[in-house]
């Protein structure tokens, strides 16, 4: 297990690699056997039994840690334990969005930096620490878009480490110009805090906005904004392709989740046409 997380370090992000800690730390509790060749079947089943009982994991944290254990067996060589039955299962969840009226109430009651800091999420689809390690080197006014880049001066790269350009709306562009016009230019942070350093409490700032628009802060989480942008761009007929590009998918199935059916007025205005 110590070689196992020794090499993940050394490929993967420290989100992944404390990911992957818990799960086989998880594993070492509920199986007592010391050698690899010793792990059958029922020890598998009994870990996932033990998530889901003595360490209260969801079905989707159940699925993950499973998901760890067995690469890790695997890349030992071990595999053919289990099939595809024995496997956790969990709900796939629809992906959550805004709509226009809570975004409405809750840009009403924003700063001039705090409703930037929101639109940004919401026009562009990027993750949080995208969004925290965005620099202005990575926005193009000529080109009216934003890029996704490694960051090596800071020791961070994009997910699935792939850059990406995303295409802006004009009213973000103009945003953009006023705020850099205001900010410190000797930081290449478009987000900074004291020092020059990423912002690191877009969600508690979001928590806060929410409740002075008296709105239900539990309804507010910034991944809710990439939810929405996905799904309006497929709404408004981008393809599938270029959206997952947008959003730095690795497969067109993680981008085929925002395809929500329309709630629009025209869409409604059709289903009374045809009912009518």
């Amino acid at each position: 297990m110590a070689e196992f997380l020794d090499e993940t370090k050394l490929t993967k992000k420290p989100k992944t690699l404390a990911a992957y800690s818990t799960a086989v730390a998880y594993f070492s509790e509920s199986c007592s056997k010391l050698c690899l060749e010793d792990i059958d079947r029922k020890d598998l089943l009994k870990y996932a039994a033990f998530l889901r009982n003595e360490k209260a994991q969801s079905p989707r944290s159940t699925y993950n840690k499973f998901e760890v254990v067995m690469t890790f067996l695997k890349a030992h060589g071990i595999r053919g334990l289990i099939g595809k039955d024995d496997w956790p299962r969990f709900t796939e969840e629809e992906p959550e969005i805004y709509e226009q009226e809570e975004l409405d109430k809750l840009f009403s009651v924003c700063s001039v930096e705090e409703r930037l800091w929101f639109e940004f999420f919401l026009m562009t689809g990027m993750r949080e620490q995208e969004v925290m390690h965005a620099y202005w080197s990575d926005v193009s006014f000529p080109h009216v878009n934003v890029r996704v880049t490694h960051k090596p001066d800071r020791g961070w790269t994009p997910k699935a480490y792939k850059e990406r350009e995303i295409p802006i709306p004009a009213k973000l562009v103009a945003g953009l110009k006023a705020w850099k016009s205001k900010t410190k230019r000797t930081c290449p942070l478009v987000f900074l805090t004291v020092g020059c350093n990423p912002k690191l409490d877009f969600l508690d700032c979001l928590k806060v906005v929410a409740e002075r628009a008296k709105l239900k802060k539990e309804n507010f989480w910034l991944h809710k904004f990439r939810a929405t942008f996905a799904t309006w761009s497929l709404w408004a007929c981008v393809d599938l392709r270029t959206v997952q590009h947008w959003l730095g998918h690795s497969d067109i199935e993680s981008t085929m989740r925002y395809l929500k059916p329309s709630r629009s007025q025209q869409t409604r205005a059709k289903v009374n046409e045809i009912f009518g």
